[in-house]
């Protein structure tokens, strides 16, 4: 919204891997993002600006940035 484009809807199926860690012990190693994003027509993003605005908000993510997890975001289909 800073940017002003608008949001409608947004839909994700996020997928974790558990793995066992030093200590044999669960943790979420890896989770994928896909989000799916409708916007209003009239306050969309081109493909290069909705790239940047993943690549910023991820930087600025308090839980990417807090997490030993990786976190991948995906395309959507």
């Amino acid at each position: 919204s800073q940017r002003g484009f608008v949001v409608e809807r947004y839909r994700d199926e996020a997928v974790g891997v558990m793995t066992r860690n030093e200590q044999r012990r669960w943790w979420v190693s890896t989770v994928t993002l896909t989000p799916r994003i409708d916007y209003d027509a009239a306050h969309a993003p081109t493909a290069t600006e909705e790239q940047e605005l993943h690549h910023d908000a991820h930087a600025e993510c308090f839980i990417a940035n807090s997490i030993k997890t990786v976190v991948t975001v995906k395309a959507s289909p």
